[in-house]
């Protein structure tokens, strides 16, 4: 159960986080990606951060180069949110994968 400061953190995070890739995918042509859902601990320390990757082919290795650079993200987000954090969380990638899941299910469904 979170409460409502890991909360507000979790929605700055998320917002601030989709717009770095906005910018990071447009270095990647035809991806897209999104920042679905942020869980951070009690105490503001790490952050799990799940993304949903078009097209989910590339998901991997998009998802690999992203834990590479994920010093320059921290980084960069340090610099969007120092006015409001104290620290900056640090930072755990996962794929979200809940729309392959519902589309697996949805095409089950039809048959």
């Amino acid at each position: 159960m979170e409460n409502t400061r890991q909360q507000k953190i979790s929605r700055l995070l998320q917002k601030e986080l989709g717009e770095i890739f906005l910018l990071y995918a447009k270095d990647i042509k035809g991806t897209l990606i999104s920042v679905t859902n942020v869980r951070i601990s009690p105490d503001l320390s790490i952050a799990r951060i799940y993304l949903s990757i078009f097209p989910s082919k590339d998901a991997e290795t998009i998802l690999k180069n992203i834990q590479e650079k994920v010093k320059a993200i921290r980084f960069e987000l340090g610099n969007r949110v120092k006015n409001q954090l104290r620290i900056i969380p640090e930072l755990s990638f996962f794929i979200d994968d809940t729309l392959d899941y519902l589309e697996n299910i949805d095409n089950l469904l039809k048959q």
